[in-house]
């Protein structure tokens, strides 16, 4: 391969790798305040024993995460050193801010939060809580300003082939950026939702019945059910703006090829780009303009307008189509779990066995969703890397592709490993846990002091 295209993975695996950890912390630090809240309102010690299981699982996250990103934070430099050249003045600034306001605010309490349960007052280790939980947001804030930037830039002139800000509002508050956070905070709190969820189910399947079971997993069903319409509704207005902005992005990720009013949605398709057609179609009529425009007679501009300047098909095409597909399924099963929860309520079991099983298997779907629509948002710029602004090409190093592809390899190995040591942590947490709540019911049966 050549060295753009290595270069080009090397960072997007980096980057997905260090997504999903981020993807877990921004919404589980509110989900742990909530925790608290809950204790406090209605004395229920479940409800602690879920705080210390998932705060657990919140300092892994977090540990990985700022590992991850700073690995990420050097291919600007060996990589990608036209980028900070060109752009750096506005990207520059923002990383900056997320320092010094969101991550230095997680750092200095998050020992707080992790070890001073014992230590400090209620009061003093709830504000903890909520200022970390605010740390990951406002972490999320900056890096979604700067990569909505990147996709509408706005706010800023080009002097001598460089960039410089005008106006910081603008730069921020770009015309994406309302949609592309709205749309990263619900992509986390549905993956929270969905991993406390399946976690609880396995966790029942396996004989662990304890009260601090079924709230987790009453949490998790209700969040997601809750969150996920909220994402269609925020996913539907992101894909008005992303017609409005960046047009030769949606005519990939729906395989339109020619100018069409009334654009049928292609349900499958096999997208050829040598032929510039579709091969093996199952549409439905006049759909695709509904939803991108609401009118059944809106127009969308194909493929063919933007020859030369569109991303690469079929990854959009395929990748929007599994994210569509995961979220059909979190509405689906979320909902169900739900109704069935709200119907077993006085019984043993909190929900049959078959959803119970279906929640499993969603665990880490939140996952795999996250990555599919970053693949669709990224890929989709090209060729650019500021949309309109800089290309890829113009800001690669000049590193020979053989160093890039050895690095890539190490980098795949470890975080390949590191994934799987991770997701098995979770679950050995989830089960110590149980053990734990089990020995401690043992012991008030015979009498002894937990």
């Amino acid at each position: 391969m050549e060295a753009l295209l290595l270069a080009r993975i090397q960072f997007a695996a980096n980057i997905s790798f260090h997504i999903l950890f981020p993807t877990i912390t921004i919404a589980l630090g509110w989900v742990l305040l909530f925790f608290k809240w809950r204790l406090h309102r209605t004395g229920n010690v479940a409800w602690m024993q879920a705080y210390k299981l998932w705060v657990k699982v919140f300092a892994l996250s977090f540990a990985m995460g700022v590992v991850s990103g700073i690995v990420m934070s050097f291919q600007f430099g060996t990589n990608w050193p036209g980028f900070m050249e060109r752009v750096g003045n506005i990207a520059g600034p923002l990383l900056a801010y997320e320092v010094l306001t969101a991550f230095f605010l997680e750092a200095a309490f998050l020992g707080i939060m992790l070890f001073g349960a014992d230590r400090v007052s209620p009061r003093v280790h709830n504000l903890a809580t909520f200022l970390v939980a605010f740390g990951t947001t406002l972490s999320a804030f900056w890096i979604l300003a700067l990569n909505s930037w990147m996709h509408t830039p706005a706010g800023f002139e080009i002097r001598d082939g460089v960039a410089h800000a005008t106006d910081w509002f603008a730069v921020v508050m770009n015309p994406s950026f309302p949609y592309r956070l709205t749309h990263m905070l619900l992509a986390s709190g549905l993956t929270v939702a969905f991993l406390i969820a399946g976690v609880s189910a396995w966790r029942w399947l396996k004989g662990d019945r304890g009260a601090e079971v079924r709230l987790q997993l009453r949490v998790g069903v209700t969040l997601g059910a809750l969150l996920i319409p909220l994402q269609i509704l925020a996913g539907d207005m992101h894909g008005l703006n992303t017609l409005e902005h960046q047009p030769a992005k949606i005519a990939a990720m729906e395989g339109i090829w020619e100018d069409e009013r009334g654009a049928a949605l292609r349900l499958f398709a096999i997208p050829d780009e040598t032929e510039r057609t579709n091969h093996a179609e199952i549409e439905i009529p006049y759909l695709a303009s509904l939803i991108l425009t609401h009118s059944l007679d809106g127009e969308i501009k194909g493929l063919n307008s933007f020859i030369g300047e569109h991303p690469p098909v079929a990854p959009l095409f395929y990748g929007f189509r599994l994210m569509v597909g995961i979220g059909v399924l979190m509405l689906l099963i979320s909902w169900s779990a739900w109704w069935l929860m709200r119907r077993r309520r006085n019984e043993g079991e909190p929900l049959p066995r078959w959803t119970l099983r279906a929640m499993v298997a969603m665990t880490f779907s939140g996952w795999v969703a996250t990555l599919a629509g970053w693949y669709v948002t990224e890929i989709g710029r090209q060729p650019y890397l500021v949309y309109g602004v800089l290309r890829t090409a113009d800001a690669a190093s000049a590193v020979p592709a053989p160093m890039i592809g050895l690095s890539l390899a190490l980098y795949l190995i470890v975080y390949a490993a590191l994934l799987v040591a991770f997701v098995r942590v979770v679950f050995l947490l989830a089960s110590k846990a149980g053990q734990g709540e089990r020995d401690t019911r043992s012991r008030d049966v015979v009498g002894v002091p937990a």
